[in-house]
């Protein structure tokens, strides 16, 4: 069932709880890559806008949940976030504590704060229902605008909406978690074809539901990256000292048989003898030789999956060809992103790495929508339900 937005409910006088992912990157404390900040202005400023106040709570990195780590403060991006908003976001620098709530309780309307690592407190990722509640208590309002965790069940994922439906609170989804969720679950259940999937990335083992569940619906799916590698093996090639997974060669060549005609290899692979620009280099057909590992897709299967994507008319794309990060290892990820961008098609490309690397390639506007979340749409893909999303309230 659809699910009301932060544009459904009357935040006027209100203060509104909203996750969001502010999982950006830092260096040395400065934000490289701004993008998710932007992706959830439009929601905030819409509660701004209507004489709401914001909480704003979100994790970043990896921290060990035993207190606050500097490395992973999310004070750059109150900082970050006051320069796109032109106006005070307010830092707390506790998640609910003395400092958290002296700042939720200063907030007037037109205010904003954002709490510090919510992932500083071990009890996020457990769901602690003690943390939930002295979060929910933050909000009259709980709004979902954070789709990079919508697969977890962290506290301010679930037990916090929960609290606060029990409380008789609204929980809603903010913009852009509604269009995630419309995009990929329209997608799935009814695609102008052909359509497509090109899937790439280091393991089949963390694609192998989504490749088996696309296989069922797709026209061709096309697989790069060095999961290709554990395929290569399973039809009984060569793959030198290229990365792949043995327990899973079985699953593998059982999905070869299954997709027979739909699931689509590279045919030629750029290799060398180790992942640098000035490594000894060479394109190898069918087996690669000992002392090289694969790298990228080679030349002729560019050419045979631009041909392909060329014709459809949808396309999911989650993972890059090859280590797009080190040139010239990059050129397979590039010819699948022009070739997606020229096809017209309706196109969603998934986070992490394949979004990282249509960003980096200019190329993030002419697809039709780039996912914040990686994990979070392999998991839709493959047809999960979310815990976080079923708990907004429906229209």
């Amino acid at each position: 069932m659809p699910k009301k937005t932060i544009a459904d409910v009357d935040v006027a006088g209100r203060k509104v709880l909203m996750r969001v992912d502010f999982n950006v990157p830092l260096d040395g404390g400065r934000i490289t890559d701004d993008r998710r900040i932007r992706m959830a202005q439009p929601s905030i400023e819409n509660v701004l806008e209507r004489g709401g106040s914001l909480v704003l709570m979100s994790h970043l990195g990896r921290p060990g949940g035993k207190g606050p780590e500097p490395a992973f403060s999310l004070e750059p991006a109150a900082e970050r976030l006051a320069d796109l908003l032109n106006r005070p976001v307010a830092f707390a620098r506790d998640t609910i504590g003395e400092d958290a709530h002296a700042s939720v309780g200063a907030l007037e309307p037109g205010g904003v704060v954002l709490v510090e690592n919510l992932r500083f407190d071990k009890a996020e990722k457990k769901g602690g229902e003690d943390f939930a509640a002295a979060l929910a208590a933050f909000g009259d309002v709980y709004c979902n605008n954070a789709f990079g965790t919508c697969h977890r069940e962290h506290a301010s994922m679930v037990a916090v909406p929960r609290r606060m439906r029990a409380d008789g609170k609204p929980t809603v989804a903010g913009f852009l978690v509604d269009k995630e969720i419309r995009y990929l679950s329209d997608l799935i259940a009814s695609p102008e074809r052909p359509f497509l999937a090109i899937l790439g990335g280091a393991k089949v083992s963390d694609k192998i539901v989504v490749i088996d569940k696309l296989l069922g619906i797709c026209d061709a799916v096309l697989i790069g990256g060095a999961m290709a590698y554990t395929f290569a093996l399973a039809r009984g090639h060569a793959v030198g000292d290229s990365l792949v997974e043995p327990d899973f060669v079985d699953r593998a060549r059982a999905m070869l048989e299954r997709g027979s005609g739909k699931l689509l290899l590279p045919v030629d692979d750029h290799c060398a003898t180790e992942i640098a620009t000035d490594a000894e280099k060479q394109i190898a057909e069918g087996d690669i030789p000992d002392g090289y590992l694969g790298l990228d897709i080679g030349p002729r299967t560019q050419e045979l999956f631009a041909e392909r994507i060329k014709d459809a008319k949808t396309v999911v794309w989650n993972g890059p060809m090859g280590v797009f990060e080190t040139p010239p290892f990059d050129a397979g990820t590039r010819a699948v992103a022009k070739a997606v961008a020229a096809s017209g098609a309706t196109s969603v490309v998934g986070g992490g790495d394949s979004a990282a690397a249509v960003q980096r390639m200019g190329l993030a506007d002419a697809v039709s929508h780039v996912s914040t979340g990686g994990g979070a749409s392999l998991k839709m893909l493959e047809g999960a339900k979310f815990a976080s999303f079923e708990l907004l309230d429906e229209l």
